[in-house]
């Protein structure tokens, strides 16, 4: 099986330490990226960690993809102790970072402890540097992205970066690379922030030689001549086709398509795109850089998921005020999915559903704990009740597009991901949209053979998270070519899928976590027996917990100290 190469770098930002230790016996098992991440994160973070203290752990890791020049593998994986759901979780992120990372020579990079003061890291292939920076006290991501480029000569592509909102422990805060891409869910730039870490630098010519096979070119070709609507609309795309399905969340959830789509739509967003975007080595350059003329605000998307939370779930329907809520998420480094959500559920609780001036006020607010904010900051699981609102989540994650009350797949996938309400853990919805093959489409409605094939597809992802690739290449990797460049029989792939998620399940099980968390706030037909087949399809307990012999030597971390 392909794997990435290199030891592992750990650094305790506490003590100012780095050390590097070979796990050359992790990499041959678990590739990289996600599976590598979850391994080192179940057996180093001690199960009673506090998601804001010092002994939670951040992994950052690439797989063996990123070693190639194929299109769809210009991302990296970021695991740790989720603030937000309470469990473990992987965020990835695409951009530019994934190369220079490469090119330090670790295969994984570990950050733990706490700084007395606020610092940056500079990992390199000579080693790793502390950085004292009072002076980025809550300075913006650009801000922080500009004094590395004017002190240390490195552009944002060779950055992993938290704003505000990560100093301040917004448990949605996302960590920024590229300046405008995220490890988005979870609130991983919450963890950073609660370990004093402004940013990590990258860099390096230490890049190891990992064969991949020809075909990477052919799909690299492929990808290039594309004539996919996302190369000009990215997820946007989709906007207007979930509307007429009734799966597009709106006004705080309370209805399920937008009479303002045309404002929002896909074709209003490629109307403000400028010029291609990409990640790095990728042709089908999805990306959606886009400007206002009239007003000269520049930012990259919105892509679908934002367009959602911030246009029909807060009642908007103009794509310019929706650019400038993903520019202030960006810019004070909020996941725009759970921010917009979380803004939502508060215009819902005053009834101020298209109120834009109060929606960009809010953004700014959150991420600077003031006022309201402070509350909001916290997540709609946590403060529904005090807005008198429902709680849309799942294990504290709120909701992505592609509404499970339609999609009732996705509905069941929301409930059974160990990250919470996303939409790319199990990504089941383009299989109840006409959008594949008619082979592999499922009717929208009922659970009828479905639970295996959610099964099916966390396992594979969690594969695609490790390799690592993107997830927009399901059209150009067939199983068999996945065989092919990850040197592996498809079955093994998806039995290490299936480790890496009971591993989450299992960290989690010991955090409290069980069937009763697996939970919707509405009713899909037959989802007890859907979920008692998923759990039957998994070999886990009835009551959603991995058997103890699946992991009898537990977690690798002693306790935390209380």
């Amino acid at each position: 099986m392909k794997h990435v190469r290199g030891p592992l770098c750990s650094i305790d930002v506490g003590e100012r330490t780095a050390e590097t230790e070979d796990i050359d016996d992790l990499l041959e098992s678990y590739i990289g990226g996600r599976a590598l991440g979850t391994k080192l994160a179940h057996d180093r973070i001690p199960f009673d960690a506090d998601p804001l203290g010092s002994d939670n752990r951040l992994y950052f890791a690439t797989g063996p993809m990123q070693y190639s020049t194929m299109s769809f593998t210009g991302r990296m994986s970021a695991t740790g102790l989720s603030p937000l759901t309470d469990g473990l979780l992987s965020s990835n992120a695409g951009g530019f970072l994934s190369r220079n990372f490469t090119g330090t020579g670790y295969s994984a990079v570990e950050i733990t402890g706490a700084s007395d003061e606020l610092v940056i890291v500079h990992v390199t292939d000579e080693g790793v540097e502390f950085e004292a920076v009072p002076e980025l006290e809550e300075a913006t991501v650009p801000e922080t992205c500009e004094y590395l480029e004017d002190e240390h000569d490195l552009g944002s592509e060779h950055t992993t970066v938290i704003g505000p909102a990560g100093e301040n422990d917004v448990r949605f805060a996302s960590i920024m690379t590229s300046e405008e891409r995220a490890f988005g869910r979870g609130g991983l730039g919450a963890v950073l922030g609660s370990k004093n870490v402004k940013a990590i630098t990258f860099d390096g010519d230490s890049t190891t030689e990992i064969e991949i096979p020809p075909l990477q070119m052919e799909i690299h070709g492929e990808a290039a001549n594309s004539d996919s609507p996302m190369r000009d609309q990215g997820t946007t795309s989709v906007a207007e086709y979930a509307n007429m399905v009734e799966a597009l969340p709106s006004y705080y959830f309370s209805e399920l398509s937008f009479e303002g789509i045309e404002g929002v739509s896909g074709d209003r967003v490629e109307e403000k795109k400028y010029k291609k975007g990409t990640c790095s080595s990728c042709a089908f350059a999805c990306k959606l850089p886009t400007r206002d003329e009239e007003s000269g605000l520049e930012t990259e998307g919105p892509e679908f998921e934002t367009l959602m939370a911030f246009g029909p779930n807060s009642g908007v329907d103009d794509i310019v005020d929706v650019m400038k809520s993903n520019k202030l998420c960006d810019v004070y480094g909020l996941d725009a999915i759970s921010c917009g959500d979380t803004v939502a559920a508060y215009l819902a609780s005053e009834d101020e559903f298209g109120n834009v001036d109060l929606i960009h006020d809010l953004v700014e607010k959150i991420a600077y704990r003031e006022d309201v904010g402070d509350t909001l900051a916290e997540g709609v699981d946590r403060v529904h009740e005090e807005l008198g609102v429902e709680n849309w989540s799942v294990k504290g994650m709120e909701f992505a597009a592609h509404d499970g009350r339609t999609l009732n797949g996705q509905g069941l996938a929301f409930a059974t991901s160990n990250r919470g309400a996303d939409h790319m853990y199990a990504e089941f919805y383009p299989y109840e949209y006409p959008l594949v093959d008619a082979d592999d489409a499922f009717d929208k409605s009922g659970l009828e053979g479905k639970p295996p094939k959610v099964v099916e597809l966390e396992n594979i992802n969690a594969i695609k998270d490790s390799a690592v690739f993107c997830k927009f290449s399901r059209d150009f990797l067939s199983e068999e070519r996945m065989e092919t460049l990850l040197d592996a029989d498809y079955d093994e792939l998806l039995a290490l899928g299936g480790e890496v998620v009971a591993m989450e399940r299992h960290f989690n099980n010991q955090r409290g976590f069980d069937r009763s968390d697996d939970r919707l706030p509405y009713e899909l037909p037959e989802f007890e027996q859907g979920l008692d087949e998923y759990y039957a399809e998994r070999g886990w307990n009835d009551d959603g917990t991995v058997p103890e012999a699946r992991f009898e030597s537990g977690s690798g971390a002693a306790p935390a100290d209380d």
